[in-house]
C-alpha cells in the first residue's frame, strides 16, 4: 500500500519538474510500445545483470526510484520480497494496480531513500537503484542512502548514463530527436553521471565497487546487449557493502 510520509525538518532531494514528467505519463507505463518502450527493451538485462548477485528468491530487496514497478515486478517474479518506493504517486498507483491484475506481490511506499534508510537502516540483501541518480538533485545523497539501507554482505545495483560528447550524441540526440525512442527532455545532460563520480560516492558510502558493465543498442538491430568493455554511454555497477568484522 502506498504511503505518503511529509518531512517538515528537511527539503526532500526531489526535482518536482523530474517527478512531473513520470506522474504525466504514468498510466502508460506497462504498454510496451509506449514512451516507456526502452525501459520494456532493457529489462530483460537488467534482471540479467542483478542476478548475477545471486539468486533473487527469498531475498529482501528495495527498488529505489520503482516507477511503474516494471523491474520490481520482475524481481518479485522471480521470488524476491520487494518493496518499490518512489516520489511520484501516480507511477505508484499504476504499479499497485499492475499487481491486482498480475497477482505477483510487491509492496509500494512513497518515501524518500534517505527517510527510508534513517528508518530500516540494514534491512535488505539487496538495493536496486536504475536509472534515478540522473534525476535528482543531489545523487552522492541518493548512493549513501542506498549503502545505509543495505546489510553487510549485502549488494546495491545502480545504473545510470555516463556524461560525455558520446553520450549526448546517442542519448540525447539519437534517442531523443533523431530515433523517438525517448519523448524530448527525458534527461537533461548536465546531470548524467561519469564512472568516476560514482565511483567516488561509492566509496565515500562505504560500499566497495565489484563490477561495471556497460548496456549498449544497436539501432539496425534494434536490439540492447550488457557490454563489459563500453561503458561510454548506459552502464550499471555492481557494488558490495563488506560484512563488519
Amino acid at each position: 500500500m502506498t504511503e505518503t510520509i511529509h518531512h517538515s525538518d528537511h527539503h526532500a532531494n526531489v526535482d518536482p519538474g523530474e517527478i512531473g514528467k513520470f506522474e504525466a505519463l504514468a498510466s502508460r507505463w506497462w504498454d510496451p510500445q509506449s514512451e516507456f518502450k526502452t525501459l520494456h527493451d532493457i529489462n530483460p538485462l537488467r534482471l540479467e545483470y542483478i542476478e548475477r548477485t545471486g539468486t533473487l528468491a527469498q531475498r529482501a530487496v528495495v527498488d529505489v526510484g520503482c516507477g511503474g514497478g516494471l523491474l520490481s515486478e520482475g524481481m518479485a517474479a522471480r521470488g524476491a520480497q520487494v518493496l518499490g518506493i518512489d516520489m511520484g504517486a501516480m507511477p505508484l498507483r499504476v504499479a499497485e494496480l499492475h499487481t491486482l491484475e498480475t497477482g505477483v506481490a510487491v509492496d509500494y511506499r512513497r518515501i524518500p531513500v534517505e527517510a527510508l534508510a534513517a528508518e530500516r537502516p540494514a534491512s535488505f540483501d539487496l538495493v536496486t537503484c536504475m536509472e534515478l541518480l540522473e534525476h535528482v538533485p543531489n545523487p552522492a545523497s541518493v548512493v549513501s542512502a542506498c549503502a545505509r539501507l543495505v546489510r553487510p554482505g549485502g549488494h546495491v545495483v545502480f545504473s545510470t548514463l555516463n556524461r560525455n560528447p558520446k553520450s549526448y550524441l546517442f542519448a540525447i540526440l539519437g534517442a531523443e530527436y533523431l530515433l523517438g525512442m525517448l519523448p524530448k527532455g527525458t534527461h537533461d545532460f548536465a546531470r548524467f553521471v561519469r564512472p568516476a563520480e560514482l565511483a567516488r560516492w561509492i566509496r565515500a558510502a562505504g560500499l566497495r565497487a565489484a563490477d561495471i558493465t556497460g548496456m549498449t543498442y544497436n539501432p539496425l538491430t534494434r536490439a540492447y546487449r550488457l557490454t563489459p568493455d563500453d561503458v561510454d554511454v548506459n552502464y550499471l555497477v555492481t557494488c558490495v557493502r563488506d560484512a563488519d568484522d
